[in-house]
């Protein structure tokens, strides 16, 4: 893949004339930092620092057609829903991940799909369903805050592992396949403009060698205090993501006014990396649109196989 240093003119010409919206993206910050994910119900906290930094995402709308999924590293396409309701999980269960399999195969020619879970995400107030503890709280199925910070939602480790265990869970053993990508389905379900539409960033103009792992501890309650980052034996082998410091070569885009049936697939890890192999995503706040409404999304993480 490419690096950093020979990605000057890697896009194609038309992406010059894309609408910019300003914008700011969190990144962490310098410095050294235990990095962690500890989420409850209703609830998401880092430890570390971040910081905010100025960035440009331009609006790939216009020029949908442009993008695709092995060049850019995420695929805008359309896929209509039986689903009337995604905040009623019942009919989401009954009718979803058979609905996302079979579009997750049309956009990436994969011969077989292990949907993992999916989750709604939204930029409405969720004090009243966050709680300070919930017992044997399960990170799927729910609903969460947008992420707000640039990451991808596997490191190399953690994709590797959920192939093996998915592919063994669904296909009956955890091998038998020559390349896999471990991807993430999002569709907004609320009127547009969103208000906090999801960013992704072009994987090309991310180098290889950058991100940091951010594990995972999905709780009933957060820790306080030095039980934050008190360290946890075992942690370089449990699930993490990868989070990113900032740099300005990064290049962002967003797809505004996604109506229901549009829906953004991305990656998290291919494992071919003859490819762009992953892509960094995150929330921000759209300021450039008037009428922004509240977002409520829905995504579903999968595993795509290829013999």
């Amino acid at each position: 893949m490419a690096t950093l240093t020979d990605t000057a003119t890697y896009y194609d010409p038309i992406e010059d004339g894309a609408r910019e919206a300003p914008a700011l993206i969190r990144y962490l910050a310098p410095g050294d930092f235990v990095t962690r994910r500890y989420v409850r119900a209703g609830a998401e906290i880092n430890t570390g620092e971040y910081r905010d930094y100025d960035a440009v995402i331009r609006d790939g709308m216009p020029i949908r057609d442009d993008f695709t999924f092995d060049t850019h590293g995420f695929v805008i396409g359309k896929g209509p829903t039986g689903v009337v309701d995604f905040e009623n999980r019942e009919e989401v269960e009954a009718k979803y991940n058979a609905e996302a399999v079979e579009i997750i195969k049309a956009l990436t020619g994969a011969d077989r799909v292990a949907p993992q879970g999916w989750m709604i995400r939204t930029s409405a107030d969720l004090s009243s369903r966050a709680q300070e503890k919930t017992a044997g709280y399960q990170h799927s199925g729910g609903i969460q805050p947008p992420a707000g910070e640039a990451h991808v939602d596997y490191n190399t480790l953690t994709a590797h592992m959920a192939a093996k265990r998915m592919h063994q869970q669904h296909f009956g053993s955890p091998d038998g396949f020559r390349r896999f990508i471990c991807v993430s389905l999002w569709r907004t379900f609320s009127p547009g403009p969103q208000d906090w539409p999801l960013a992704v960033c072009d994987g090309r103009s991310v180098g290889d060698e950058e991100g940091l792992s951010n594990t995972l501890f999905v709780v009933d309650e957060f820790p306080v205090g030095d039980a934050l980052t008190a360290p946890v034996a075992g942690e370089d082998q449990m699930i993490a993501a990868f989070i990113f410091h900032h740099r300005p070569e990064h290049r962002w885009w967003y797809f505004s006014n996604m109506d229901r049936d549009d829906v953004l697939l991305f990656k998290f890890h291919d494992s071919d990396h003859s490819h762009t192999w992953r892509c960094p995503h995150t929330a921000f706040h759209d300021t450039s649109v008037a009428g922004a409404q509240t977002r409520y999304s829905i995504e579903l993480r999968a595993v795509a196989f290829f013999d």
